[in-house]
């Protein structure tokens, strides 16, 4: 049997990964670009796949009608936006994901970037580079109020390092874990209006469905303070990246750290020309620990169900 492996990350740091693959007596193809695989790559790859190990690479009803022999597709990471749910259950295609593999990783990342854009970290190492010492002032983390919208695994984690920073720490999620609130000094608001308007921080975490697209758009960024700083690991398409440009050029807010766009790289010249945006390229996963877990739960996840194998 065939597993079509695309994540270029998968048993780059541990051959673990590859070898639980192969000793379990699947072949396995790799993805050769060095890229996310577009869509019609992904039609040509699939066609006899028996299972495939998926990054962000396009698994829409096109291209799974194009795979007959397909029985599981494992998600290397969490979000499942790139994959038609729907049509994969009608044809019996088991969906899994790596929740847990990457949340410290995600949950460090999260902090870099709002601390980067916080303290203009970029832009300062910039001009010192081009011989320019200025003293810029920036805006303290230290004791202010964080926001999270979504209080999931790596909301939580994120809420563990803001206690090292002494932060207020406002959640909003339509599922409530009150017992870590009660546990860890989150105070869950209403709305999600209420958090924008009292945060100094406002970080995301929630899946990309038609209810979150664009979330956070102009009106929303109206209501947020000055001084404010987003913060996106989540998924692109959470944000109206018009709107944070208008934003951010305007001094609206203070800054943003962006991980995910709409389209990676983003089109939009803009906001990559941007001081006060932090940019990173999808990689807050991206730890030599996080993806060797990634890739050996994902492993063992199509070994599981193509062959009935628990492997630990």
């Amino acid at each position: 049997m065939n597993v079509l492996v695309t994540p270029r990350s998968f048993a780059a740091h541990s051959s673990e990964p590859l070898d639980l693959l192969t000793e379990g007596g699947l072949t396995v193809v790799r993805n050769p670009t060095g890229r996310i695989l577009a869509k019609e790559e992904m039609i040509e790859r699939i066609a006899d796949a028996d299972a495939v190990i998926v990054g962000v690479d396009p698994l829409d009803r096109e291209v799974l009608e194009r795979a007959p022999r397909l029985k599981v597709i494992a998600k290397y990471g969490v979000g499942t936006d790139n994959i038609d749910i729907g049509y994969a259950a009608e044809r019996g295609i088991k969906v899994t994901t790596t929740a847990g593999a990457n949340t410290e990783a995600v949950a460090d990342y999260t902090f870099a970037l709002l601390l980067a854009a916080a303290r203009r970290v970029v832009p300062i190492d910039r001009a010192c580079r081009e011989g320019d010492w200025t003293k810029r002032t920036a805006v303290d983390a230290n004791g202010r109020t964080l926001g999270l919208i979504g209080l999931g695994q790596i909301g939580k984690a994120v809420v563990r390092r803001a206690g090292g920073f002494g932060m207020r720490v406002l959640a909003y999620d339509a599922v409530r874990d009150e017992a870590f609130a009660a546990a860890n000094g989150v105070t869950y608001v209403p709305a999600v209006n209420d958090l924008l308007r009292e945060a100094d921080f406002v970080t995301l975490h929630v899946p990309l469905t038609s209810e979150t697209r664009h979330m956070i758009g102009k009106r929303e960024f109206g209501l947020m303070k000055p001084t404010a700083v987003l913060v996106n690991t989540a998924r692109g398409g959470l944000i109206d990246e018009s709107a944070l440009l208008e934003a951010l050029e305007s001094g609206r807010i203070w800054g943003a750290g962006i991980d995910v766009f709409e389209k990676e790289p983003p089109d939009r010249p803009g906001l990559l020309a941007s001081d006060r945006l932090v940019v990173g390229s999808h990689c807050a996963a991206s730890t030599m620990q996080a993806v060797d877990k990634m890739g050996v739960m994902a492993s063992r996840q199509v070994l599981q169900h193509l062959n009935g194998v628990e492997t630990g």
